[in-house]
């Protein structure tokens, strides 16, 4: 493990394209929990894969989908269709919280298409007759999933993606309350911060890089920094900024066309933004526009959970979790841990533990961190971990609430092996 290095990890704003279509798609997967919560629907049969595509004044929305009856209606041959009128008014509302209200999109002018059609029969067999036949849901597609955690900031998280998404936040924050210049930016962004080593511990930042919209065209990037330079110092008040920090802010001068009116977006093209920076492995599956049936989604949410509360616990300064699945079955096929050198205690013991004190199933991870609900459109920008977890259940797999299981089963493992 090299000790002395620079690592540099990027976000980006809640107004990028790509986020615009996650923000769409979570806001979708809500508004399905809700309706099952209001309505009487068993939320765990609720089944949703939703992908979106935005670009000038242009919204798609497709995939596949168990909904509840309200959200359904009946075509002129008497078939069961999706009725889109709540799908387009949840795409608006998702629009309109971010800010666009541009000529080449905006909330209320885009042309919104929903193009959702059933679940496919095939695939909703692998998970629901596993149900049938071991008493709990299969997983909803084959994969591998990852979680991290580390010791380089109060929340667990590698300290570059942690600054990245606290700068556009601070930014999001203050354009959206509409106070002076800073009002002026426009909803996209991105930002990438490189954070200098020493000793393995972050030291300082030596280089920031920050692009963000802005409506005014008569600014240029000195005006640009001028504004946004202090939101960035605050978002850095707790890591020393280098004396030779490079800056680079809107370094191609103008920024007035964005979004998507400037570049198209799709869900699921961040996943890296989504997670660790790059810190750590990724599986490779996207979040947004999944239930959490999709151990894409869930199994991430779980490993994150595991390898927070082993770090919280003492157990290392940094854990790695890994775990595997196969479509249609319930549990796991492996769990694999690494610390990094940095354990004290051995990795089987803690693979060991992590079985003992939750169940890994998709249902079982439902149920212990309580995923049927409608808490994710709010993950969809600035990282899904590394957050707060909210009284509405949002963000519950940041909680350390198997800190004190996880010691007790390590020391039965320890005391088993003596």
């Amino acid at each position: 493990m090299r000790s002395n290095y620079l690592f540099t990890s990027e976000s980006v704003a809640e107004g990028h394209p790509d986020k615009v279509c996650d923000r769409i798609s979570d806001e979708i997967v809500d508004l399905v929990y809700r309706e099952a919560n209001k309505t009487k629907f068993d939320p765990w049969i609720v089944r949703i894969a939703c992908e979106t595509l935005a670009t000038t004044n242009r919204v798609v929305i497709a995939g596949e989908v168990r909904l509840p009856p309200s959200l359904m209606k009946k075509d002129k041959h008497g078939n069961d269709v999706i009725n889109p009128v709540k799908f387009k008014a949840a795409a608006r509302k998702a629009i309109r919280d971010i800010g666009y209200e541009q000529s080449g999109f905006h909330w209320k002018n885009a042309k919104i298409d929903v193009l959702l059609h059933a679940q496919s029969a095939d695939i909703a067999q692998g998970v629901d007759n596993a149900a049938d036949q071991q008493g709990d849901e299969g997983a909803g597609d084959q994969g591998i999933m990852f979680g991290y955690a580390c010791r380089e900031t109060e929340e667990l998280m590698p300290a570059p993606i942690y600054y990245s998404h606290r700068i556009l936040q601070l930014l999001a924050d203050a354009r959206k309350k509409g106070d002076g210049d800073v009002a002026k930016l426009g909803p996209d962004a991105k930002s990438q911060v490189t954070v200098k080593y020493v000793d393995g511990k972050p030291s300082e930042v030596t280089s920031i890089v920050l692009s963000t919209q802005h409506l005014d065209d008569s600014w240029d990037s000195a005006k640009v920094r001028k504004v946004v330079e202090p939101y960035i110092r605050e978002a850095l008040h707790d890591i020393k900024i280098a004396d030779d920090c490079i800056w680079y802010i809107n370094p191609t001068g103008k920024f007035v066309i964005g979004g998507p009116d400037g570049d198209a977006g799709l869900t699921g093209r961040k996943i890296i933004v989504d997670t660790y920076g790059g810190a750590a492995p990724h599986g490779g599956g996207a979040f947004s526009g999944k239930d959490t049936t999709k151990v894409d989604r869930s199994a991430a949410y779980a490993a994150r959970y595991l390898a927070k509360n082993v770090v919280a616990a003492g157990l290392s300064d940094r854990c790695t979790i890994q775990l595997s699945y196969a479509i249609g079955v319930a549990q796991p096929l492996s769990v694999y841990v690494d610390l990094h050198g940095t354990g004290k205690v051995t990795e089987d013991q803690v693979e060991a533990a992590i079985r003992q004190v939750m169940d890994l199933s998709p249902s079982g991870i439902r149920r212990h961190l309580d995923l049927n609900r409608p808490i994710y459109a709010k993950t969809a920008a600035y990282g899904h971990f590394g957050r707060k977890a909210g009284r509405d259940g949002s963000f519950s797999w940041e909680k350390l609430d198997l800190v004190k299981p996880l010691k007790e089963a390590v020391r039965a493992e320890t005391l088993k092996a003596a």
